[in-house]
């Protein structure tokens, strides 16, 4: 397992190391100047400060963020068991071959203890270890729940502003309402795999929502064509697409041997296509980074506060009424934030789902 804090190729190092070498402007300059340049092991450390939250890694987004927006962001998320990273190396391949750089970010489970992961799939992507106009990079999740690490977004800010046309963004293996993937990329894949109670649980609700091409993968077995008709038959009974003037396409790959990936670079290329045409590019990247901008203020608000609690004694009495059942949780929250007013947000049409 990879501890926390170090790079997945082995050049980024600890949080305090990296922060300490890029201590003056001139440092974070030199560094980001290097990434905009496409120097990979430069890529790599930066992709290491900004995973652990350095102050180096604050500085060089703010340097590197005017050169973003440029790469095509695509997520992939499905069950565990798949093949998403299989399919992932074969889309690469043909990427590659049609003279596209590309990046790709892997986002493993962490251990509950140690925080590090075991990053498997880089395994699958093996064969483009090699491939100058290939980046891998493999991140835990750290617990983060919704199937991504909370620095991937910003892991793929520098991937982009090193000049990756193509960026693959690759979630841990989800179920029914694990859609973080929708908040980070312009166009959204959930791979399928016949034969599976997994696939039949994200038929439900949450994650079928989300979708802008369907793949159902390993579609030798011979299960496939009835997964093509129950996908069918949930699309025809949900409720109103995000997007109306597209139509969700169900593609059948076997990643293994490449059938189908032709085809999926295809429909792939003909959604970005549809919406740069319809204008809703920048829209949905002004929702992503309205996500991601109100995930980092909640995450600093949430260290702050409890900075602020620790060792306070009346938290301590606070808990004390709550262990003691004389308060419930949710009234010692509030009295935690002052606020007893405020109205709950409305639920999305995805948790309302997962909710019945």
């Amino acid at each position: 397992m990879r501890p926390p804090g170090t790079g997945s190729d082995g050049v980024g190092g600890p949080a305090g190391g990296a922060a300490d070498g890029l201590g003056e402007d001139a440092a974070v300059a030199e560094l980001a100047a290097k990434v905009l340049g496409g120097d990979r092991r430069a890529l790599a450390r930066a992709i290491s400060l900004v995973e652990d939250s350095s102050a180096g890694g604050a500085a060089l987004l703010r340097e590197l963020y005017p050169h973003t927006g440029r790469a095509a962001m695509y997520g992939f998320t499905g069950p565990p068991g798949a093949g998403k990273s299989t399919l992932i190396g074969a889309l690469t391949k043909a990427r590659r071959a049609a003279g596209r750089t590309v990046g790709v970010l892997s986002i493993d489970p962490s251990s509950p203890f140690t925080k590090g992961a075991v990053l498997g799939d880089r395994i699958r992507l093996s064969e483009h270890f090699l491939d100058p106009g290939v980046f891998i990079r493999s991140m835990a999740n750290r617990g983060a729940l919704g199937g991504l690490s909370e620095a991937a977004l910003q892991a793929s800010l520098v991937l982009d502003a090193s000049g990756r046309e193509e960026i693959f963004i690759e979630t841990v293996g989800v179920g029914q309402a694990e859609i973080d993937i929708i908040d980070h990329a312009d166009t959204v894949v959930l791979v399928l795999m016949p034969g599976s109670g997994d696939s039949v649980q994200a038929l439900k609700a949450g994650v079928m929502e989300i979708p802008d091409v369907i793949v159902v993968n390993k579609a030798d077995h011979p299960l496939t064509d009835t997964l093509v008709r129950e996908i069918r038959g949930v699309l025809s009974l949900g409720s109103e697409r995000r997007d109306e003037g597209w139509t969700v396409p169900i593609l059948k790959t076997v990643a293994a041997d490449g059938s189908g990936v032709p085809q999926l670079a295809e429909k792939l290329e003909a959604h970005r296509a549809h919406i740069v045409a319809a204008g809703q590019l920048e829209l949905r990247r002004r929702r992503n980074l309205r996500s991601e901008v109100l995930a980092l203020a909640a995450a600093r608000m949430r260290r702050q506060l409890e900075a602020r609690l620790q060792g306070d004694p009346e938290f301590e009495r606070l808990l004390d009424e709550v262990t003691g059942r004389r308060l419930d949780p949710a009234s010692a929250a509030r009295t935690l934030v002052g606020d007893t007013a405020a109205p709950e947000p409305p639920a999305s049409p995805a948790a309302a789902a997962c909710e019945e």
